[in-house]
């Protein structure tokens, strides 16, 4: 029942707060992309399934971020580290959602200084099944309910 709340939630909320939000970063406007390729994306929310864990929120969204290139690659900033991995989309029809996997991810290691999720997110990114683009933001799903990865458009 959780669960079904939590997508209500996320269905009916998340719209009614990107609007008030808009896309904006420090006064300015960024045009959310039409697909993903050559989209760039900086993390802004890691939402659980699990209530207990509630949302994530990025404290500093530009030291998490993906770059989609059409030759098929992506390549990631992870706080202190950098990473590469090749991807794959199936669109819908309208091309707003569809199935999202990403290759094995080639990373550095760094140890960046608390508090960082980099370790976190080359883990779950493995486990990206879909995509939803919805209201200028990029919704990733991990599988089996794992969670989802909430990215707005990167500052240039």
């Amino acid at each position: 029942m959780r669960n079904f709340i939590l997508a209500c939630a996320l269905t009916c909320v998340l719209p009614i707060l990107a609007g008030l939000s808009g896309c904006s970063t420090e006064g300015k406007r960024v045009a959310p992309p039409a697909s993903l390729t050559g989209s760039n994306w900086e993390l802004f929310a890691i939402q659980s399934m699990d209530d207990a864990q509630g949302t994530t929120r990025i404290d500093s969204p530009e030291r998490i971020t993906a770059s989609f290139t059409s030759d098929g690659r992506v390549s990631f900033r992870l706080d202190c580290n950098r990473g590469t991995a090749t991807w794959e989309a199936v669109a819908s029809a309208d091309g707003t959602s569809g199935k999202l996997r990403f290759g094995p991810i080639a990373a550095t290691r760094a140890m960046c200084p608390p508090p960082h999720l980099d370790e976190r997110v080359v883990r779950d990114l493995t486990y990206v099944r879909s995509y939803l683009l919805k209201d200028g933001k990029l919704f990733m799903s991990l599988m089996a309910d794992g969670g989802i990865y909430e990215w707005r458009p990167a500052r240039q």
